[in-house]
């Protein structure tokens, strides 16, 4: 510790021995650090603040008919590259800044100077931004954040309404190709229908499900003939046996028990006919679910029960009449058996032309249903084609309407307002530069260069000022040290640099302190 002070007492009169080279450096950078800070041009700062309001009553109502962006990426992403070289350019041209570039080279260092000073910031919510520059001319500062704020509610809109645009040509286009291709669909699909118009159905059902609605058809109506054959032979039987009186008790007794068809209901039985046909008509057009089916179905229970009725209760009549050979009732019976006759041969030769026509049909649609996949798959083919693409263009259309509404909706300007929160301003003070700030840092600078002068005199001529350094440097034997006796003379002389000395470095100090004085009340008048 005691080597330290001894050290540091040596380099500190070393320094007070060149004082005076550190004082007059540390005057000459105090009057041009002084000089300096006042020859600073005072800096005014605009600004303005605008708030971006996206919350429009508008967007909950035009949900799912409008294309709605995200406006709050959209400003966001605006807001930092706002200040770009083509905004700046714009920004030159509407504040009238290049009215004093005469050269190219001004105009690009004016550019990239804006481009360093303009200035955007964001609270971080809620779309608040301010806009603001600093520069010497208020009126200049001032044009440059009005024309800021008009390129940045300018910009928003403009790009806006340029992808609306876009997206409206792009959709244009589209439509016109789909459109083309849907007429080449259609056009396809009219030429298959025309082609294979025999083949097609209005039921939508395929040739296996049409070939076995044939054939159950088929069945049925054989079914319908052989009994309408055994009534008629049962019929033809029992007449036989009426015009043969010894044999006609016991045949027509034999033949209630045997066919039970001693009767015949023919109003019933051709009601039934003509339900039959109309729902072998429908069943050509409809399904089994269709309501006529249905009522057409039920019409025909109902009359098959009526008809079971009636012959039950003619065959409880005819058991309980006997039959009488010859005579007046012998006559009316061979009449109505006769009758029964001829209804009886109506009905089978109705039964066998619809057999007839049932085969031709079973035969003409097993024979189309060896071409019939390869013509159906054709047909799913189309279909499904005719379909992707009639889809997509309904879907385009319906995107661009969503796209004019959209442009509509941007006009309407109820999905974005710019509001200005504070208009463009010029502060009443300068911004910069900070002279209470800079007039302490130029007094400190002036401080660290006189010391440095006289730290750096003292080690360019040392001197040594203790006999133990002398000895430790030199390496010799040291005999005795000589102290100086200075007269009166020299001690007045010596004092009266000293009081200059300290004169010197007290008017360092007061003159700063004057300095920083003069500054504040400056800013006081300029802010009053």
């Amino acid at each position: 510790m005691e080597e330290l002070i001894r050290q540091l007492s040596t380099v500190s009169r070393g320094m007070w021995k060149h004082r005076w080279p550190g004082l007059i450096l540390a005057w000459v950078v105090a009057i041009i650090g002084t000089v300096v800070v006042f020859r600073i041009p005072d800096s005014y700062e605009a600004s303005a603040r605008i708030f971006v309001d996206t919350q429009s009553i508008l967007k909950p109502l035009m949900s799912g008919l409008a294309v709605q962006p995200n406006i709050d990426q959209q400003v966001s992403m605006l807001s930092r590259t706002l200040i770009s070289r083509p905004n700046i350019e714009k920004l030159v041209r509407m504040a009238d800044l290049d009215l004093k570039s005469a050269t190219k080279a001004q105009q690009e260092q004016l550019i990239e100077s804006l481009m360093k000073s303009v200035q955007i910031r964001s609270t971080g919510r809620d779309n608040l931004y301010t806009l603001s520059y600093a520069e010497a001319d208020k009126d200049r500062a001032k044009r440059v954040i009005q024309s800021m704020v008009s390129i940045f509610v300018e910009s928003s809109l403009g790009a806006s309404r340029k992808d609306t645009d876009s997206a409206k040509v792009f959709l244009d286009e589209q439509i016109k190709g789909y459109e083309a291709k849907l007429e080449e669909s259609e056009a396809r699909l009219k030429e298959f229908r025309i082609r294979n118009i025999d083949l097609q159905t209005g039921d939508g059902k395929d040739s296996a499900s049409r070939l076995a609605g044939i054939s159950q058809q088929l069945e049925t109506a054989k079914l319908e003939l052989r009994e309408a054959e055994n009534a008629r032979d049962a019929a033809r039987k029992q007449l036989e046996a009426e015009r043969n009186p010894a044999g006609a008790t016991n045949v027509t007794q034999s033949l209630l028990e045997e066919s039970k068809l001693s009767v015949s209901t023919p109003e019933i039985d051709a009601r039934l006919e003509a339900q039959r046909r109309s729902l072998d008509a429908m069943l050509q057009r409809y399904t089994e679910q269709h309501p006529d089916v249905v009522n057409v179905r039920r019409l025909i229970k109902d009359l098959e029960e009526q008809k079971r009725r009636e012959v039950a209760e003619l065959r409880k009549a005819a058991a309980a009449t006997p039959a009488i050979a010859g005579g007046a009732n012998a006559s009316l019976a061979q009449q109505e058996l006769s009758r029964v006759m001829a209804t009886s041969e109506v009905q089978v030769a109705a039964l066998k032309a619809r057999v007839a026509e049932y085969q031709s049909r079973y035969a003409a649609a097993k024979s189309s249903s060896k071409v019939a996949p390869a013509i159906e798959a054709e047909a799913a083919q189309l279909n499904r084609d005719y379909a992707i693409i009639k889809k997509n263009y309904e879907d385009l259309v319906a995107r661009r309407q969503s796209a004019a509404m959209s442009g509509e909706l941007e006009m309407a300007s109820g999905v974005v307002d710019f509001r200005l929160i504070d208009p463009p301003r010029v502060s009443p003070r300068p911004v910069s530069p900070n002279r209470m700030l800079l007039l302490p840092a130029a007094l400190v600078a002036a401080l660290v260069a006189g010391l440095g002068t006289a730290l750096a005199g003292s080690q360019l001529r040392p001197v040594f000022y203790d006999a133990q350094d002398l000895r430790e440097r030199t390496g010799l034997p040291l005999l005795g040290v000589v102290s100086i006796i200075l007269s009166d003379v020299d001690r007045r002389r010596e004092r009266m640099l000293n009081l200059r000395f300290y004169a010197g470095v007290g008017g360092l100090f007061s003159v700063f302190l004057v300095a920083m004085v003069t500054v504040s009340i400056l800013a006081t008048r300029q802010a009053g």
